[in-house]
């Protein structure tokens, strides 16, 4: 542990990369995947038992936190770690995705975003300078800049705009960031799905040395191979030593595939909101557990794993619950699912470590291929 931000590149396989972040607050082992906790709650989830099963490192929303329960107000109360008892790194997000796809009545213009609360429609300026300061009040270890984010297909005379416009603003958040001890604020990649404008924001970005680099944009409705491929464009341009975080993906093949390409970070949303709609994530695939096949199945949905929720509690209770619209099904399943992206993590990162990660990713493929175990 270090009281400055430090990123450590341990192991290469390929393109991917085994390394560690270090700062203050701990240590962040990379590959990682950190799950999304919005407005400071992971849903459905204690935080002690999202630190349990391997989480180094949470996400909060800098939009949802200014609205409620307010940035001064956590900064009075003592800070987000201090307020949802998470003593661990926290990433907050810029809130320029939200301000985006939340907001109804918006404005964009060269200082910032104006937009209505989606909470009670009382009217906010986020401007990147305001951004940072509002993360600051958080107290956030990991800080993005402000950007703003399109949503795929956009032509490109709109996409060149907003990427250029997203560097200027990481240029102000770069200043309103300053020095701060042991932290670090990221820059986001945009240019949409055209590889010279990805390229573009990259090398601009580069230009301001910042601590590490995130690609965004990426989650917002393209194909996978679209994703991928500007990933094979993008990676290359930013410095090698640097962390890359690659936002709001996504599927565990997602992860696999983008960590073989050379991501380091990574968070979504998909495992605790696709729990909560009765969708598991396992080491054989997919599994929705409203299906009837699973109503007099006693078997649980992985034996194998370390997680209770996996490994205790039967495919026909789980089943009951979530047919029956019981909290306990939302809970259950959003702790298993984020017991797999953890422990897909780690099989990823000891794989690294030993030198087979082109086995494993052929081996975990190969189980999500197979399917389901066979119905009783």
């Amino acid at each position: 542990m270090h009281d400055t931000f430090k990123f450590t590149l341990k192991a290469t396989s390929g393109k991917a990369r085994l390394g560690e972040v270090s700062m203050p607050r701990g240590v962040i082992r990379t590959p990682a995947f950190m799950p999304v906790g919005t407005v400071g709650t992971v849903k459905a989830m204690y935080l002690d038992q999202v630190r349990d099963l391997g989480a180094d490192i949470i996400l909060g929303n800098t939009y949802h936190l200014m609205l409620r329960p307010g940035a001064e107000r956590v900064a009075r109360l003592g800070g987000l770690h201090e307020l949802i008892r998470w003593p661990h790194p926290i990433l907050t997000d810029s809130g320029g995705f939200q301000v985006m796809s939340l907001s109804a009545l918006r404005q964009i213009d060269e200082k910032g975003v104006t937009f209505k609360s989606h909470v009670d429609g009382s009217t906010h300026h986020m401007s990147p300078e305001r951004s940072i300061e509002i993360q600051g009040l958080l107290d956030s270890d990991i800080q993005m800049q402000l950007d703003e984010c399109l949503r795929l297909p956009a032509e490109r005379t709109e996409i060149e705009r907003a990427m250029e416009m997203s560097l200027r603003w990481a240029e102000r958040c770069r200043v309103a960031f300053g020095e701060q001890q042991g932290k670090a604020m990221f820059g986001i990649v945009q240019g949409g799905d055209i590889p010279d404008l990805r390229i573009r924001s990259a090398e601009g970005l580069k230009q301001l040395d910042l601590k590490g680099y995130a690609v965004g944009g990426l989650a917002v409705g393209e194909p996978q191979a679209v994703m991928l491929d500007m990933l094979d464009i993008t990676l290359p341009v930013l410095p090698k030593e640097k962390p890359r975080y690659l936002m709001g993906v996504g599927t565990p093949d997602d992860l696999l595939k983008s960590v073989a390409r050379g991501v380091d970070m990574f968070d979504c949303v998909m495992p605790t909101r696709s729990g909560r709609h009765g969708l598991a994530f396992t080491r054989r695939g997919k599994v929705n557990i409203r299906n009837a096949r699973h109503a007099e199945d006693m078997r649980p949905l992985d034996e194998q794993s370390n997680c209770p929720a996996s490994r205790d509690y039967s495919r026909a209770y789980l089943h009951h619950l979530v047919r029956s619209n019981e909290a306990l099904g939302g809970m259950l399943l959003s702790w298993h699912n984020l017991a797999y992206y953890q422990e897909l993590m780690q099989g990823i990162r000891k794989s690294l470590e030993e030198g087979r990660f082109e086995d494993f990713m052929a081996e975990t493929q190969d189980m999500w291929a197979r399917g389901d175990i066979d119905p009783i």
